[in-house]
């Protein structure tokens, strides 16, 4: 198996790998459907090594210390939300509770300080209530192959941060400790799609989240399932 990189700009908190970019990454190397665990922040620009195990199963490591392992997944079962209409995500992302205070600003996914073209900018504010978000995104051509299409790891990247705002609505710091992605079909580049978030269930500093990404026509085209753990608080 190749070794694997995570370049700088595909960063969640300062230094370390966002987590939605480095699941989607892990899973186009895997030959079954997987659910990646993550167990320690994910270096930026450093060489990780990757190895692959008899039942389809990966793991990320670093002179010799496991950072990630992509586990099987057959199943994957989720009940998706109907989404909100493209103007209504995007009146939606207006009350993003990163406008007025964001803990990673420079985030890939969500980052405020991210321009366009550079970060994915996907700003997910509250809707419908009962711990949903929503929010528009329309990715640019960066983010193809050159086939007009989003690469899944920027499809999984996406389906990332808006869980963490689905679970919580106060950014208290969290982890992305696991996530499994499936992607139906891919997006095109500048195609105007929502992406929703909303909370399956919390128990203690663990929160269950589930998201997806739809087209313009309103199709759902991905979803994700994730849990986030939430850090304990300092003395």
């Amino acid at each position: 198996m190749p070794s694997l990189t995570v370049d700088a700009r595909f960063c969640g908190p300062p230094g370390y790998a966002n987590g939605g970019y480095l699941a989607g990454l892990m899973a186009s190397h895997a030959t079954v459907r997987v659910r990646i665990r993550l167990e320690r922040p994910i270096p930026l620009d450093v060489p990780l090594e990757l190895a692959a195990h008899a039942d389809g199963g990966l793991e990320l490591t670093r002179d010799g210390a496991t950072l990630a392992r992509a586990l099987p997944a057959a199943d994957f079962d989720l009940e998706v939300p109907e989404p909100p209409s493209y103007l209504a995500a995007l009146e939606a992302s207006r009350h993003f509770i990163g406008f007025a205070n964001h803990l990673i600003p420079d985030c890939f996914v969500c980052g405020t300080h991210r321009a366009r073209g550079d970060g994915l900018r996907v700003f997910a504010g509250r809707w419908g209530g009962d711990n949903r978000v929503a929010a528009p995104w329309v990715a640019d051509t960066g983010l193809s192959d050159g086939d007009g299409k989003v690469r899944p790891e920027f499809i999984s990247a996406a389906l990332d941060c808006p869980g963490a705002f689905a679970a919580r609505d106060d950014m208290v710091p969290m982890l992305l400790g696991e996530f499994t992605v499936h992607v139906d079909r891919r997006v095109h580049v500048d195609e105007p799609c929502v992406v929703v978030g909303w909370r399956i269930g919390a128990n203690g500093r663990k929160y269950e989240v589930g998201t997806a990404l739809f087209d313009e026509d309103g199709e759902l085209c991905a979803r994700a399932r994730a849990m986030w753990i939430e850090l304990r608080r300092e003395r």
